[in-house]
């Protein structure tokens, strides 16, 4: 598999990424890192979209049923060099399914997900499934 994306900035503005129909704006100046994500957030939405799309990839082949799926993400950046140090995420999958063994779900977004995989090279990931009856 291969992907491409598109990105362009604006000298003291903003920049946007090309997604196939999606536009994704993110900030680049300091006026707007209070409104727009900057790229270490867009970094952890790339690691947690990858877990809840396998969260919905495995309910498949897992066999179990969810009505929504949540994660937080938390992360230390060093400052040299300036990188990603550690993540923390709590997933959390609301499910009233028996079936649903949480923590084979672990194991699998852990050994089969294509950006947490990527991270786990450079970083240490500790991460935290839970299923929340409703």
């Amino acid at each position: 598999m291969e992907y491409s994306i598109a990105s362009r900035s604006s000298s003291k503005a903003n920049a946007l990424i090309d997604i196939k129909q999606s536009e994704i704006s993110f900030g680049i100046t300091p006026e707007t890192e209070d409104s727009l994500p900057n790229p270490a957030e867009l970094f952890l939405g790339s690691f947690s979209s990858c877990i809840l799309k396998n969260v919905e990839r495995f309910s498949i082949l897992m066999n179990f049923e969810y009505t929504t799926a949540e994660i937080l993400v938390r992360a230390t950046r060093l400052e040299k060099p300036p990188r990603m140090d550690n993540i923390n995420y709590v997933l959390k999958v609301y499910s009233q399914d028996e079936s649903l063994n949480i923590d084979l779900l672990k194991k699998n977004i852990e050994k089969f997900g294509t950006i947490y995989n990527t991270v786990k090279l450079s970083c240490s990931i500790k991460g935290e499934v839970q299923k929340v009856s409703e």
